[in-house]
């Protein structure tokens, strides 16, 4: 901690833009290696700053806990955060969703250096497919942020960057096995130019991931009693320049392959790609005005199979290009910006329309009245499909004493709808319109000398949710018809107690079919009105041990609430040793009392398994 435990410090406008050099102001992150990323944070406002600056609910994963952690996918590390429910369908690499605040799975916008991904046709992110070992960093913002992002942002946005230089030379290399004969490689290098004010930035990383899984489905419905199993080869290879003070740029690629066996009648396997390319250019002619310029891609593609005879190919596209400026007036920071996204579907689907453009443009100020702060902003953006749509949000935060911060926000969010609900044969309603939300949201925060803690309370009504409507045509389809108002609470805390590292937090939730339907003040399926989580670490010299405990309250599977799914508590330990300073080996036995849960209804979860890890990763300088 702090030697003076100072928080909420008033935040000097030079110092933020200063530190914005070696950070995008869009969403994506320029050479932060010598940045103390700790302490930055740019998701929540598209510019930097840092965490204890932050008025909205956010939650940070570095490199250092995933090491510590040694979790086995992205869904697993992300399992029991504040405001995060997860469900997948039969363990490594199988279809995840998250709900994030009690909003639909679709209502999460996930980025990757800055680039949205997720598929247009089904609408969700593929979180499963990113591998643990390409990750530096996660950002989770929770909240409405659609008039940052504009679409998909309802419940929150989740931003990943991947691996990064520590130093001028650093190479880096891992090797895992585990339970179910599971083989795990990752090897990278990396470095940057010595001086700071100058110089270029690598970063070469690949991983390799193989599992013969588990039987994912254990229903009678295409019962198929084999493992289905799980391979993902990936790579990233990022870079970047600093010419001057005033100019810099970096390009950077990411690619994961993978392979998918599950049981079903129609497809049983898949070959799926997630790939994102970005570049961007920054102009800062002084510390008071810089000016950004990005262009990027990201697909999603999937190629499916049934019994090794090729079945369908759903593969999605995004194009898209962000200019922004942020300018300091006065004590304040006004961005100003322009997004542009272009979606193009290619399928043996026929699809009535297979491409769309949006445009938006938004405008955010930032500014600190002595004790007080405020964040507000405001966004249009006009779609081919639906067309307009406008955002806004406003957020305030007041420390009235030097450890304590109060907050509140009001913020308004909005979701197209996908390619499948407007235009799938026989199915889809090309007259929807976005569904849309309208959030409130009260926050208090501390820092002390025995630590940190926040408390958030929120209420959320989403209009015009898109749900079956068995009137449309012959056979019915999607049609916004229904409402929902999800209530929650959120405590976190982190705590240095006799050289133990300590982290929980707990989410209190009540998300309810609002509409006028059968269902009415029916639980949202799939999320859990209770979940906690409690993370405890030390080390003794060369030694480190660690323990996590995750529990989940009971759920339903279904909207009339009849199918229930029990709730569950795992215990995951571990221990690490370091031979030297590069050299160490860490294992670790999840699910340790083989507890037997399901996240998705008739979908197993992997019971005891165990993972033994040896890294090599040298101090760098």
């Amino acid at each position: 901690m702090h030697p003076h435990y100072p928080v909420f410090r008033r935040r000097a406008l030079a110092a933020s833009l200063s530190c914005s050099l070696f950070l995008a102001a869009t969403p994506a992150l320029a050479d932060d290696a010598a940045t103390d990323l700790d302490q930055v944070v740019v998701t929540a406002t598209r510019t930097a700053q840092t965490q204890d600056q932050t008025l909205a609910a956010i939650t940070v994963i570095d490199r250092a806990e995933i090491e510590r952690l040694q979790p086995l996918s992205l869904p697993d590390l992300l399992t029991g955060r504040p405001g995060i429910s997860i469900a997948n369908n039969g363990g490594p690499g199988k279809s995840t969703s998250v709900f994030m605040r009690g909003t639909e799975s679709d209502h999460v916008l996930v980025l990757i250096d800055g680039i949205k991904i997720g598929s247009a046709t089904s609408g969700g992110a593929s979180l499963q497919d990113i591998p643990v070992e390409q990750i530096e960093r996660i950002e989770i913002v929770r909240g409405p942020f659609s008039s940052l992002y504009g679409s998909e942002a309802l419940g929150g946005v989740i931003q990943i960057f991947t691996r990064r230089p520590n130093g001028t030379f650093s190479p880096s290399a891992s090797a895992a096995v585990g339970s179910h004969n599971l083989q795990r490689f990752a090897a990278g290098v990396s470095g940057r130019a010595k001086d700071a004010e100058q110089g270029g930035w690598y970063a070469i990383n690949a991983a390799h991931e193989d599992t013969d899984g588990i039987n994912a489905y254990r229903g009678t419905r295409n019962f198929d009693p084999d493992k289905d199993g799980y391979r993902n080869d990936s790579l990233t290879l990022q870079g970047g320049y600093r010419f001057s003070d005033e100019w810099d740029a970096d390009l950077r690629a990411f690619r994961a392959e993978g392979n998918n066996e599950y049981d079903g009648s129609a497809n049983n396997e898949a070959d799926t790609v997630q790939q994102v390319i970005g570049g961007r250019v920054r102009y800062a002619p002084g510390e008071r005005l810089k000016f950004t310029a990005s262009l990027g891609s990201s697909a999603d593609l999937s190629e499916n199979f049934l019994n090794g005879v090729y079945s369908s190919t759903f593969d999605t596209r995004r194009e898209l290009g962000s200019l922004q400026a942020d300018i300091g007036i006065a004590t304040g920071l006004l961005t100003l910006g322009f997004d542009w996204l272009g979606d193009k579907v290619h399928s043996n689907t026929d699809y009535a329309r297979d491409r769309r453009i949006n445009r938006g443009v938004f405008g955010q100020w930032q500014q600190e009245f002595g004790t007080q702060s405020l964040q507000a902003s405001a966004r249009r953006d006009d779609d081919s499909q639906f067309g307009g749509e406008t955002t806004g949000s406003v957020l305030w935060g007041w420390n009235f004493t030097r450890a304590l911060r109060l907050s509140a926000s009001y913020g308004t969010a909005f979701k197209a709808p996908t390619f499948n609900e407007l235009y799938f044969p026989g199915y889809g309603n090309p007259d929807l319109g976005p569904e849309t939300s309208r959030s409130f949201e009260l926050g208090l925060r501390g820092e002390h000398d025995w630590g940190k803690w926040s408390l958030n309370a929120f209420d959320t009504k989403i209009d015009d949710l898109i749900a079956f409507d068995a009137s449309l045509g012959d056979m019915g389809g999607p049609n916004n018809i229904d409402r929902a108002r999800i209530q929650g609470v959120e405590v976190t805390t982190g705590v240095e107690w006799f050289d133990w590292n300590l982290r929980g937090s707990l989410t209190w939730l009540d998300p309810r079919n609002d509409g006028d339907n059968p269902n009415h003040d029916k639980l949202l399926p799939r999320r859990a009105k209770e979940t906690g989580r409690i993370d405890a670490d030390r080390r003794f010299g060369r030694f480190s041990v660690g323990a996590s405990v995750i529990g989940i309250g009971q759920r339903y599977d279904n909207l009339a609430n009849t199918t229930r799914m029990a709730g569950y508590g795992l215990t995951d330990v571990r221990a690490g040793f370091a031979f030297t300073d590069a050299w160490s080996v860490q294992a670790s036995l999840n699910n340790a009392f083989d507890k037997r849960y399901e996240t998705a209804a008739l979908y197993s979860q992997p019971g005891r398994n165990w993972l033994l890890t040896v890294r090599y990763q040298p101090v760098v300088r």
